[in-house]
């Protein structure tokens, strides 16, 4: 039988269902680049929040970047709705898409809204193991038809040089996340920072999402709710990134930063950077157990010195 891709013609259009959030954004972007690869001649659509919507502009593989209303679905006219979130009102986006080809995971709920069902990644990739994120969605174009290859890395373009941001040399830092055993303690991250300064001449740079409080952290350079454009191009212009295992973190790979990042109830091997120079932290008792030598000894094995 012909896959789902076959059976979209020469010009059409896929749609991509991804609402939220910041690191399934970020993590969604190489299967739209398999795609592409696959398909130079279809359109892709993602369908996202606006807050997030940042994350896909300027992406060459994006061809329309859609408000999650099922009626600028329907006006865009996709031969392919393919749901990447899972829940309810990404169901029904996928249901009132109009399009005829309506593709979903086997674990989503809603079943009788999909007409192509995904297996899980481990048998579509013949593997019996945890499958990062980034390996999950891109299984699933690789079930939709797209050629097999290399899981390449996330892609994110900034729209401004670093110059318009902030004057390098410097290092990010993300010292904040959803939860409490996420988040390291915050006299370390301005220990780490104090070594960052004096040993490597890097200004750290702090930054934080909306309602994220960087109050701890006013002796250094702060970017507190600042647009996601902003804060790509601050990536972008880094010399390497610290922090919690966060949605930031995820942007920083996306510019293959070397990063250091600290995991406390999420599972690395899911959640973990992907395909950039890496070192992930955890602790035996949680994300407070780990302390400021072992961040400095990952940076040095990450070739940068503190």
């Amino acid at each position: 039988m012909s896959s789902a891709l076959d059976r979209v013609g020469p010009g059409g259009r896929v749609a991509l269902v991804r609402l939220r959030s910041m690191g399934d954004c970020v993590l969604t972007t190489p299967a739209i680049s398999i795609v592409k690869q696959a398909r130079p001649d279809l359109a892709i659509a993602v369908v996202v929040e606006d807050r997030f919507a940042a994350l896909f502009e300027g992406n060459p593989a994006v061809d329309a970047i859609l408000r999650p209303d099922w009626r600028d679905l329907r006006r865009w006219k996709p031969d392919l709705c393919v749901n990447l979130h899972g829940g309810g009102s990404s169901a029904r986006l996928t249901a009132l898409s109009g399009s005829r080809l309506r593709a979903g995971f086997t674990h989503f709920r809603y079943q009788p809204v999909y007409n192509v069902r995904i297996p899980r990644a481990q048998e579509i990739l013949r593997i019996e193991r945890k499958v990062h994120t980034a390996e999950h969605l891109a299984s699933a174009m690789f079930y939709l038809g797209a050629a097999r290859v290399e899981i390449p890395r996330a892609s994110l373009y900034a729209g401004r040089t670093a110059a318009q941001v902030v004057r390098a040399p410097y290092a990010v830092i993300h010292p904040v996340a959803s939860a409490e055993n996420k988040t390291w303690p915050a006299d370390r991250f301005r220990e780490i920072a104090d070594r960052l300064k004096s040993s490597l001449d890097l200004d750290p740079v702090f930054v934080g999402g909306p309602g994220e409080d960087l109050s701890a952290f006013q002796t250094w350079r702060t970017f507190s709710g600042a647009p996601l454009d902003e804060i790509k191009s601050l990536m972008a212009g880094a010399a390497l990134f610290v922090g919690n295992d966060s949605g930031p973190a995820h942007m920083a790979a996306a510019f293959g930063l070397p990063v250091v990042v600290l995991f406390g109830a999420s599972d690395p091997v899911i959640w973990g950077p992907w395909r950039t120079p890496a070192e992930v932290l955890t602790g035996a008792s949680g994300i407070s157990s780990v302390s400021v030598q072992q961040v400095a000894a990952a940076l040095e094995r990450l070739r940068v010195r503190v």
